[in-house]
């Protein structure tokens, strides 16, 4: 299992803009309606990668917190699935039913939405504030799979208390996130 980490990005940047399908409903779904109101983190990840697998029971708690908490959560699939058919769309759609996924799952079958966000692997993170400036890029927590840590959304949930809390979030100290490189065609 090779690492790949996140891009290193200077923070800041606004939020690209994007339309895609939702694994869920089959609706199109655009970021401009996805990022109002508040907060918004958007995670890329994918049905096979053992890194998101080991986190999923997290990012479900992590979703169903934030919810309910006025936090939109947006989960992003971008892996070529000729190589990779286990993330196919319709594979997607059982995921996120058999987990309960209280967030889109969006299929970026072009790929554009992830080089546009610089994504580099699953799971990659960027929280943005809302007017959609960029204030994190980094790790759910510190736990992998073998390392024995628990999976509790540390990093994340720091960020996101920070920005509810009204206080600006300090760039130093952002580990990056870990996992496998997105599958590009």
């Amino acid at each position: 299992m090779a690492l790949t980490p996140t891009t290193d990005l200077p923070l800041g940047f606004k939020a690209p803009h994007f339309q895609l399908p939702n694994a869920i409903d089959g609706a199109m779904l655009s970021s401009l309606e996805l990022m109002q109101g508040g907060p918004t983190v958007v995670m890329f990840i994918c049905n096979h990668c053992p890194f998101v697998v080991h986190l999923l029971d997290g990012l479900v708690a992590f979703g169903n917190d934030m919810k309910a908490r006025g936090v939109n959560v947006i989960a992003i699939s971008s892996n070529d699935i000729n190589t990779h058919p286990q993330d196919d769309f319709p594979l997607m759609k059982a995921l996120a039913e058999e987990r309960h996924f209280p967030f889109p799952y969006l299929y970026d079958a072009s790929q554009e939405v992830a080089r546009a966000y610089d994504a580099a692997c699953t799971p990659d993170f960027s929280v943005f504030d809302a007017n959609q400036q960029c204030v994190y890029r980094g790790q759910f927590d510190a736990s992998r799979p073998g390392n024995g840590i628990p999976v509790t959304g540390h990093d994340l949930r720091a960020v996101v208390n920070t920005l509810l809390d009204g206080r600006e979030v300090s760039a130093d100290g952002q580990v990056p996130s870990m996992g496998c490189n997105i599958k590009w065609k």
